[in-house]
């Protein structure tokens, strides 16, 4: 994969892609685009929809149409950290994310928020401990 772009796997021979279920690939599309500074990429009138960063190094995003609705806590989720949590939180729910968690949980100098995306899919939005650890 030399020249190629940067996908973040430990292996050569491998990529990694999240793929995410939601209802409506436009709408998730440019949520998660907003979201992440991704492109949105074309609308599909498929089942799938990739997100990616512009230059394309970076972790793809696979959009994933399905019918039946989110039910019950997602077992993995994606953790966004930032330098202003506040700032964040502001942004993110601008875009349409909806905010799960009325106080910020903190946990060893970290501090969050737990979120939701359109399709109820959580996420966290995180700031590190002053001293980054």
């Amino acid at each position: 994969m030399t020249g190629g772009p940067a996908r973040f796997g430990g292996r050569e021979d491998v990529t990694l892609v999240v793929v995410l279920d939601v209802a409506d690939l436009d709408r998730a599309a440019t949520f998660w685009a907003g979201v992440l500074g991704y492109d949105p990429g074309p609308d599909s009138p498929g089942i799938y929809r990739q997100v990616l960063p512009a230059d394309g190094n970076g972790i793809e995003l696979l959009l994933q149409k399905v019918t039946e609705p989110h039910a019950g806590k997602n077992r993995m989720h994606l953790d966004l950290r930032v330098p202003d949590l506040a700032a964040e939180l502001a942004r993110v729910q601008a875009l349409g994310a909806r905010r799960l968690t009325s106080e910020p949980i903190e946990e060893h100098g970290w501090v969050w928020h737990v979120l939701a995306d359109p399709d109820g899919n959580e996420f966290c939005v995180l700031q590190p401990p002053a001293d980054g650890k």
